[in-house]
């Protein structure tokens, strides 16, 4: 956002710079996340092992019930992955002299691009190209001409939703939080603070249960029409 004071907006004020750099800054941070995680790995799990070992569980948990046991383990890398850059992109925001990455929609269309392409790729992998697109089609044959350019649609406005739900609520926060500091920069406002990681837990979980939401409907295909 233009006018808003950042630490990396001192080395250069092109926001193409400052996005980049916050990104990169978010990706190191859940690297070192992970490294703290692993560096030292117990069998009684302590500090940030345990810590980042409860958050896979309920990743794990979180899709259980949605795919099942085995894929919520088999897409953990994807979800639990994208959950933390996700997470710690929307974190940077409120921190006074930083920028959210996930406020820019270059940033989250990406995200869910990455989301589209590879729930397909899994459908397509699980089902067979024939399979996974006759499916579109609907189980009515003589409804299939108006179900499938629907389902088309239908999957396509995925990248629409994913990506400007998380980029326009981030992007409110960030302007709430920059009218917050306008008005009273030298008392922290604890309550706004609060709302503002709260709802950056609510995106990164909205985010993560929906890409397991669009995996399961793409790879238990035959499960669904049981």
């Amino acid at each position: 956002m233009e006018g808003i004071f950042t630490f990396f907006g001192l080395i250069s004020h092109e926001h193409g710079f400052i996005f980049a750099t916050h990104a990169i800054l978010a990706a190191v941070i859940v690297l070192l996340l992970a490294k703290a995680a692993t560096k030292r790995l117990r069998v009684v799990p302590q500090g940030m092992q345990n810590v980042m070992e409860t958050y896979l569980e309920g990743v794990i948990a979180m899709g259980r019930d949605v795919v099942g046991e085995s894929y919520a383990k088999k897409y953990l890398p994807l979800i639990a992955t994208l959950g933390l850059f996700i997470f710690v992109s929307n974190i940077l925001g409120i921190i006074p002299g930083f920028e959210s990455p996930t406020g820019n929609i270059n940033f989250t269309l990406t995200l869910a691009l990455i989301v589209f392409i590879y729930y397909n790729f899994e459908g397509i992998k699980k089902n067979g190209v024939v399979d996974y697109f006759a499916h579109f089609a609907g189980p009515v044959k003589w409804l299939a001409p108006l179900m499938f350019p629907i389902e088309i649609i239908s999957h396509l406005s995925r990248i629409v939703s994913l990506s400007f739900r998380l980029f326009g609520n981030i992007k409110g926060d960030d302007l709430f939080l920059w009218v917050l500091l306008m008005l009273a920069p030298w008392i922290v406002p604890l309550p706004a603070f609060a709302i503002l990681l709260f709802m950056a837990f609510l995106q990164t979980f909205i985010f993560m249960i929906l890409t397991y939401v669009y995996l399961a409907g793409a790879v238990l295909l035959h499960e669904e029409s049981l």
